[in-house]
């Protein structure tokens, strides 16, 4: 599984990749985890706000963070 965390370095975005690790870890599952910061790439998604949550490819929000329980329970 790849998760990424789409964000210019933001705090909230920082905030976010964190509650992914902590997530992945809660979980047990097996990811890659990417902090994706420069703007082309983040635009290839189409998203408009950050932070934005990537897994597999398909965003899963864009303009808010989450707690790692929250994003726990998006895990397979």
């Amino acid at each position: 599984m790849k998760i990424e965390v789409l964000g210019t370095g933001c705090a909230r975005c920082t905030m976010l990749y964190e509650a992914v690790q902590a997530a992945v870890k809660q979980k047990g599952v097996d990811a890659e985890i990417a902090k994706v910061e420069d703007i082309p790439s983040i635009m290839k998604y189409g998203v408009m706000s950050t932070p934005t949550l990537v897994i597999d490819g398909r965003v899963i929000f864009s303009g808010r963070t989450a707690s790692a329980g929250e994003i726990a329970g998006m895990l397979p």
